[in-house]
């Protein structure tokens, strides 16, 4: 005798539900959030501002300024992902990111035209103001001055405290808003610095020059490597750092570390480090989860159990197990 098998439906799944619902609705989805482009404003030549509707699922509330979201686009049918600082988030829940025209990620945005989709991580990453008593100075070159622009608008916004930006720029992006909020607050003092017109680098004259005691304020800094490494040397020279509050683009290589051996245990894998750990992982032919690649998002964070590490952003030495 035999018996018929009940039929069980599966559950419905979310990748069918998030493509019935895109039919009625290009950004709405189950979980994942997709924003649409509604406006595109230029800041240079190479640098766009890109403002995006979310979907429902954007926890905007939850934004700081300062913070990050990871931006994912579709390139030759690979997922690729970039962290892009978050410019401003309207009380309507928009938000503003800004996109210079390098790398692969941003080179796919910035081709995109009104009503494109993209989609969009919540608002991630610890480059926040700090609670203190003290004023605070913010250090911007590049397209760092968009994570700088969020938090100097936050400070003016919640603060009467003094608060100086060196600005080193060869396109003077936001420089235009940048002079109308110095116009405004009192407490604001800008410097900015045409690095296309004025051959001048950031060195611990150069803050003493321009801002009054700067030793006692917070630090913010967010730009180009060599920039950052600058600011992080004069603190460190100093006894500073604990005020200096770092967000970087792009992850400085330290090129004095010899290739080092290490082994992931639970894929058994061992292989020698000649970089960072997710890029030598990878070139072993390892592929650990990641979103940022820039030390934001802790996508590919993993636990040390034994051995010495060297945060390459901070230059701290772990020799705990």
């Amino acid at each position: 005798m035999h018996t018929r098998a009940e039929y069980k439906p599966e559950w419905i799944r979310e990748d069918f539900v998030d493509f019935i619902a895109e039919k009625i609705d290009s950004i709405w989805a189950w979980k994942k959030i997709k924003a649409e482009i509604i406006s595109v404003k230029p800041l240079s030549t190479d640098f766009i501002q890109l403002q995006l509707r979310p979907n429902k699922n954007f926890n905007f509330q939850a934004y700081q300024a300062g913070q990050s979201v990871l931006v994912t686009a579709i390139i030759g049918g690979v997922r690729q992902q970039r962290s892009y600082s978050v410019v401003q988030v309207s009380p309507q829940g928009l938000l503003s990111i800004a996109v210079k025209k390098q790398g692969a990620v941003s080179n796919a945005l910035t081709s995109l035209a009104l009503g494109g989709i993209v989609e969009i991580s919540q608002p991630q990453g610890d480059f926040v103001l700090k609670p203190t008593e003290r004023a605070n100075l913010m250090i911007a070159s590049g397209s760092g001055i968009t994570a700088i622009y969020a938090l100097l608008n936050s400070h003016l916004l919640s603060s009467s405290k003094p608060v100086d930006l060196l600005y080193f720029s060869r396109d003077n992006a936001y420089a235009a808003e940048l002079l109308a909020l110095a116009g405004h607050y009192p407490q604001f003092k800008l410097h900015l610095i045409n690095t296309a017109q004025q051959k001048q680098h950031l060195d611990q004259a150069l803050l003493e020059q321009l801002v009054d005691g700067f030793m006692q304020r917070e630090c913010y800094a967010c730009g180009a490597s060599s920039m950052m490494q600058s600011v992080q040397q004069i603190y460190q020279h100093a006894g500073l750092t604990a005020q200096l509050h770092t967000e970087y683009f792009q992850i400085p290589a330290d090129e004095t570390l010899a290739e080092q051996p290490v082994k992931f245990l639970r894929s058994q894998q061992a292989f020698q480090a000649k970089s960072n750990l997710l890029e030598s992982a990878e070139q072993a032919g390892l592929r650990p989860a990641h979103g940022c690649r820039m030390g934001i998002c802790n996508t590919c964070s993993c636990t040390k159990v034994q051995g010495t590490v060297k945060n390459i952003l901070t230059g701290e030495i772990d020799s705990q197990n």
